[in-house]
């Protein structure tokens, strides 16, 4: 793969996150400035996850007919278009509409996007999937930073157009590029991607992958809320999410190439069954302090395992629906992402702490479901299946 190619797809990765990132620090303020309640902020934030589930559904099928570009290109407009809408929505239905175009922008665009990068290189696809995920979570990571350091300034339009017109020079040095599209003569006529559950290492590596979003869908929605309740100062949670997150940053192309070597399935199953362990101790520990090393060492592991996930799909799906596969996974990882976040929420205000728990019970039933329904498959590494490919 040329790396200019890699470039620009980490670059409407790293956007796309960013754009979400950004929404998440200024929720507070569309509350204040535009008398906004916290329902219906709820309902902004969970329209993006819907969209976005459905829109990967329903349209990766069309990267497989020859379509990966169109639907990369068509997501990073749709995109700008929410963006702007966010920018400039000053009340609650602009806002609602805005996420909603976001979340499907990313969603048509994101399982083509990963089409793209699989078959242009599977030599190392392992690695550049750790590129795609330190992309997303560095421009998750930025939003909060674009925020402070404009919003306060400059309004809260500016980090939302800041993303905005980044978005439109990606968006120009993609359309000038060749990709690798499959021949319509082959391509499925599968309308959805739901048969291939019946596939079973699909399927495993699926409902492995669930635990994951569990787990994530968990964290978001109510680690602020505990670090409060235990009486830790902003910078701690802030702190919190920071050291998890930039150890993926830096380690996922590590761990990427790691999950290739040694096997997919056995670094999913691996790395979140340690990271259910520490869902537990975010639980029990009596203090927030010792949490943040918790969050490094959490860091650490999902950054080298985070990939498996992706790199299982790649390589059990049929190679003629890659793309349609990758869209069943994330469609359903977002599903579930924003189902836990909801039940987290629910759950914390009757159990506390132990929500986390519970958490990590609920991670554990979905690795034992998976492990068993692609255990003829546990051992494949990235060099037991040939993708053919042309270059990119």
């Amino acid at each position: 793969m040329r790396k200019r190619t890699l470039y620009l797809l980490q670059a409407a990765t790293a956007l796309g996150a960013m754009s979400y990132g950004v929404m998440f620090t200024v929720l507070d303020d569309f509350r204040d400035e535009f008398n906004i309640a916290e329902s219906k902020l709820g309902i902004i934030v969970g329209i993006g996850f819907l969209t976005g589930f459905l829109s990967q559904i329903f349209f990766a099928p069309l990267a497989d007919k020859g379509h990966s570009k169109k639907l990369v290109m068509t997501g990073i407009v749709i995109e700008i278009v929410g963006t702007l809408f966010m920018a400039f929505g000053h009340a609650f239905l602009p806002l609602l509409i805005g996420r909603l175009l976001t979340g499907f922008g990313v969603g048509i665009s994101e399982p083509a996007l990963r089409r793209i990068l699989i078959l242009s290189d599977p030599e190392r696809m392992g690695r550049n999937l750790g590129l795609i995920v330190s992309a997303s979570v560095a421009g998750f990571t930025a939003g909060p930073i674009v925020s402070a350091l404009t919003a306060d300034t400059l309004g809260l339009s500016a980090p939302f157009l800041i993303v905005a017109a980044c978005l439109l020079p990606v968006m120009y040095g993609l359309s000038r590029l060749k990709f690798q599209e499959a021949n319509i003569e082959d391509a499925p006529t599968q309308r959805l991607a739901f048969d291939m559950l019946r596939i079973r290492p699909l399927a495993g590596a699926i409902v492995i992958g669930l635990a994951l979003f569990a787990m994530i869908g968990t964290f978001d929605a109510i680690w602020s809320v505990m670090m409060d309740d235990m009486s830790a100062p902003t910078w701690v949670a802030n702190l919190g999410i920071s050291l998890f997150a930039f150890p993926m940053i830096f380690l996922a192309p590590i761990g990427g190439r790691m999950t290739q070597k040694v096997g997919p399935f056995k670094a999913s199953i691996g790395g979140l069954s340690i990271a259910s362990l520490f869902m537990v101790m975010y639980g029990v520990l009596w203090s927030p302090y010792p949490m943040l090393l918790i969050g490094i060492l959490h860091g650490v592991v999902d950054g080298l395992t985070i990939t498996g996930g992706s790199a299982a799909i790649a390589i059990v799906a049929p190679r003629e629906r890659l793309a349609s596969a990758q869209g069943l996974f994330g469609g359903l990882q977002t599903l579930t992402g924003g189902i836990a976040a909801v039940a987290a929420g629910s759950a914390y205000g009757i159990i506390g702490r132990g929500t986390f728990v519970w958490c990590a019970i609920i991670m554990l039933v979905f690795i034992a479901i998976g492990a068993w329904l692609a255990k003829d498959s546990l051992r494949i590494t990235g060099k037991d299946v040939a993708i053919e490919t042309a270059p990119a």
